[in-house]
């Protein structure tokens, strides 16, 4: 005997959909007494991508076996809300957000930086390696890859829709509600360190003879030593972080 649920996924689960399914509810149809988890594998999402199912308003685990005529709601990870209060389907969200991206994110990451996140990027490491940096750091993966963010061993995750930068640095901060922990100039666009200020004089023999003479104020990383100071290109990244901040 057929039986028939009715399914709607939201936000980012979209993304695994046909262009019929996205954003509404549509009819599953089944036989037997299938668990939610094979359902939802069926219908062609990765189940670590859900974080909440409400059947009929209440909340389920994975364990759940499907209902004729069942109203199912799928929802995402949720990073910047708490849903403490209902039965998630994973470990609780990522409170300390650090991000890790794929090869082909290189300004993205500097953008990242720039607002002050924790970014660890290199254009030289492998899909497992970056998987591995991740579950070993707790750090979110960030890519246009969906081939890497399918991996059964990824527990956060986020797939970047725009390929230019300044709307995907647009996009991170608003799908995790980053704008209250923006921290402008705090890390080092090259290698991630902390940026702290320094003497004048201890890092003088670094600077060129016109920055010498221009500018007083100084900010070295604590880690590749780079330097930094308030030019022109300050004034530029700083009115693009405020852009930001005001939407």
């Amino acid at each position: 005997m057929q039986k028939q649920a009715k399914f709607r996924f939201y936000e980012e689960l979209n993304d695994y959909l046909p262009e019929t399914k996205k954003k509404k509810y549509f009819n599953y149809i089944f036989k037997g007494n299938p668990t939610i988890k094979e359902v939802i594998e069926n219908i062609g999402i990765p189940p670590v991508e859900a974080d909440l199912i409400l059947v009929n308003g209440k909340s389920v685990s994975y364990d759940y076996y499907i209902q004729n005529g069942d109203a199912v709601s799928v929802y995402p990870v949720f990073e910047s809300i708490d849903i403490s209060s209902v039965s998630k389907l994973r470990e609780k969200p990522l409170r300390d957000t650090k991000f890790i991206l794929d090869v082909h994110l290189g300004k993205l990451a500097k953008y990242l930086r720039m607002f002050g996140f924790d970014t660890v990027y290199k254009n030289y490491y492998k899909d497992i390696g970056i998987i591995k940096i991740a579950e070993k750091q707790k750090r979110i993966i960030l890519s246009r890859d969906k081939k890497i963010l399918n991996n059964k061993l990824i527990t956060h995750r986020y797939l970047i829709k725009s390929e230019y930068p300044k709307e995907q640095i647009k996009e991170v901060i608003f799908n995790f509600d980053l704008y209250k922990k923006i921290k402008p100039f705090t890390r080092c666009l090259l290698c991630n360190g902390l940026i702290k200020k320094v003497s004048k004089q201890s890092i003088i023999d670094k600077l060129e003879p016109k920055t010498r003479n221009s500018f007083d104020d100084f900010y070295q990383c604590a880690f590749c030593k780079k330097v930094y100071w308030k030019g022109s290109h300050y004034e530029r990244m700083m009115n693009f972080i405020k852009s930001i901040e005001k939407d």
